[in-house]
């Protein structure tokens, strides 16, 4: 298994950190843009696509911050990697931006971050700030 490569990537969202933050930590607000349906159980949250899941464990969160999730599949290959959705308010401009940590191999680098393009443009569109 080749390591995996950490990659970050930021998104200015016009929307209050309080409404980001019910977007990006429970699993109603994770199913309106991340996946087609999320659910959780405890700190395991289960990512459903076109029929096929993924599961996560949730590493942290704060409130109103970020929110730190590994991959099940990662877990059991004794990976460090994980992937975190973290909301950052300028000071000076009171822009908010959202943060993306993840990993992804060297050469899916490029569809990884795709993938993240297409899904805060799917946020963005259910909070009205596309």
């Amino acid at each position: 298994m080749e390591d995996k490569v950490k990659f970050e990537m930021e998104f200015v969202v016009h929307a209050s950190p309080q409404l980001l933050y019910q977007y990006i930590s429970t699993p109603s607000g994770l199913s309106e843009w991340f996946a087609d349906n999320v659910n959780s159980r405890g700190e395991f949250f289960t990512f459903i696509w076109d029929g096929s899941e993924e599961k996560a464990k949730l590493l942290s969160k704060k409130s109103g911050e970020r929110i730190k999730f590994r991959w099940m599949v990662d877990e059991e290959d004794d990976l460090s990697c994980y992937f975190e959705i973290r909301i950052q308010v300028d000071e000076i401009t009171k822009d908010v931006s959202i943060i993306i940590t993840d990993y992804a191999e060297e050469d899916e680098i490029d569809e990884a971050k795709m993938l993240w393009e297409n899904q805060i443009s799917d946020l963005k569109q259910v909070l009205g700030s596309a």
